[in-house]
């Protein structure tokens, strides 16, 4: 992946792709075989957006759209996207969170997440997934 990102979460997933080398890596990837592809924007879903994919079924991490249909696309923002990964956010709760929102008022709320694809592979999405992060 190419070092040029000012987004927090590019750290997290070039950890996550050292990661997928590693014997834990490949059991993760065995475990789950999905593609996720993660659209992290700095500060609001839809604007200025990174693409990543986390490919579980070859067990790589790769900047830049996925070639063919991935099991599920989420959008986030950059702070978001840690919050999940590192296990403090909830990801089920954050797209609820976001639901609500929608119905009562953009204004109100901010999404935390938007999510596109299988359902059943969204909620395979967990900070399970994710290597323990050293200092980010």
């Amino acid at each position: 992946m190419d070092g040029s990102s000012s987004l927090k979460s590019a750290q997290l997933l070039e950890q996550m792709r050292l990661h997928m080398a590693t014997d834990a890596g490949k059991e993760t990837a065995k475990k789950v075989g999905l593609v996720y592809q993660f659209n992290i924007a700095p500060k609001k879903i839809g604007v200025d957006e990174e693409i990543f994919v986390v490919d579980l079924k070859k067990g790589e991490v790769t900047k830049g759209p996925y070639e063919g249909k991935p099991d599920a696309t989420f959008s986030f923002t950059d702070s978001d996207f840690l919050s999940i990964a590192l296990g403090k956010m909830n990801p089920q709760i954050a797209f609820i969170r976001f639901g609500r929102c929608r119905m009562i008022s953009e204004i109100v709320c901010r999404g935390a997440i938007k999510i596109k694809g299988s359902i059943s592979a969204a909620q395979k999405f967990t900070p399970d997934i994710f290597p323990k992060p050293s200092k980010l």
